[in-house]
């Protein structure tokens, strides 16, 4: 579960059953084209040392999509791209309890997680990438 106490809103999934907002089920976005994709990210607390990755990641986003976002909660970055409100969101860095939950609402809400290398992700790697699926590899490639 996410809860967000600001919108009362309660992004909740099981493994299994699907993914619903307040109740009602919920799904990724269509968005088939980088051009028109919302992407999320956040920056690492140790972003003093990792700035020059940071804008290159940035950078390789910002002329390709609709527009980038920064809004300061891994969990409900996670609960907006498993709603399509967002298509995308990528961040490094982050703790298992920044992700845990978000990992299971996308995924039940028909997203996909991975890292930035294209791999598995759980809740302790290094980096994350989460997108609607349809844009998952045009993603990878420009993170």
């Amino acid at each position: 579960m996410v809860y967000d106490p600001l919108r009362d809103e309660l992004f909740e999934a099981r493994r299994g059953a699907g993914a619903s907002l307040n109740g009602r089920p919920i799904r990724v976005s269509g968005t088939a084209q980088l051009d028109r994709a919302l992407i999320a990210t956040g920056f690492p607390y140790d972003i003093r040392a990792r700035v020059p990755q940071t804008l290159a990641r940035l950078g390789r986003l910002l002329g390709q999509v609709q527009g980038l976002r920064r809004g300061g909660s891994a969990a409900l970055d996670l609960a907006y791209v498993a709603c399509g409100r967002l298509d995308g969101f990528y961040e490094e860095n982050l703790k298992p309890w920044d992700t845990a939950a978000g990992l299971i609402i996308v995924t039940e809400a028909g997203g996909k997680i991975t890292t930035f290398d294209g791999g598995d992700y759980d809740v302790y790697a290094p980096n994350i990438m989460a997108s609607n699926g349809l844009l998952h590899g045009e993603l990878l490639v420009r993170i």
